[in-house]
């Protein structure tokens, strides 16, 4: 699978390139969400790794949660990207992404979010299956009702969780690693209809 994934979702972007023999990467300025700028700055990025859309199959987006800006952004470029070029468009989202590495490896999943000062938490089972939408809850609640679950975390986000839920037990920190997205594609997990930004309240 030969894909380019678009992750505006926090305020460290990026763009993630995997042809067929190399895989590319980059980090984006925080302030360049729009449209306009985030095309110029694939146009570039594929110039410079010498790679074309006619390399490439399929475009994956991050659908958040995240910067309103950078979501609505990333997401009208891709759509327009694969309107233009013919190419497939999926959407994930940080909730799946950081639960990857545990396919098939833990019966449930909580994947936990930070968000505009506030907690996100969202269930999945064995096989990453969403068993729950997203909820807030407050950090009183995930110390007291997910102590003893198994939690995940994405390592870039850590800085923003308190230190009394980051000593949890049952707590898994990762990487968010832009080659699972093949991975959770090839298990039909990511979102290939109604591809929209993830918002939360």
């Amino acid at each position: 699978m030969n894909f380019l994934s678009i992750d505006c979702s926090t305020d460290i972007s990026s763009l993630f390139l995997k042809t067929q023999t190399k895989t590319f990467s980059k980090i984006l300025q925080s302030d360049k969400y729009s449209n306009d700028l985030l095309m110029i700055q694939i146009l570039d990025f594929f110039r410079k790794n010498q790679v074309g859309f006619e390399d490439i199959s399929e475009i994956l987006v991050n659908q958040g949660p995240g910067n309103f800006s950078g979501l609505r952004g990333s997401l009208a470029t891709a759509k327009g990207i694969c309107l233009s070029t013919k190419l497939k468009l999926s959407g994930y989202n940080t909730f799946l992404w950081a639960c990857s590495n545990f396919f098939d490896k833990k019966d449930s999943i909580y994947s936990l979010v930070h968000f505009r000062d506030k907690y996100f938490i969202k269930k999945f089972n064995k096989k990453l299956i969403a068993a729950s939408k997203e909820t807030e809850v407050t950090e009183e609640e995930i110390i007291k009702n997910y102590e003893n679950k198994f939690k995940v975390i994405a390592k870039s986000a850590i800085k923003y969780f308190d230190k009394k839920i980051l000593k949890l037990s049952n707590l898994s920190i990762v990487d968010l690693d832009h080659n699972q997205l093949e991975f959770l594609k090839s298990k039909d997990l990511l979102d290939s209809n109604s591809i929209k930004p993830l918002y939360l309240s």
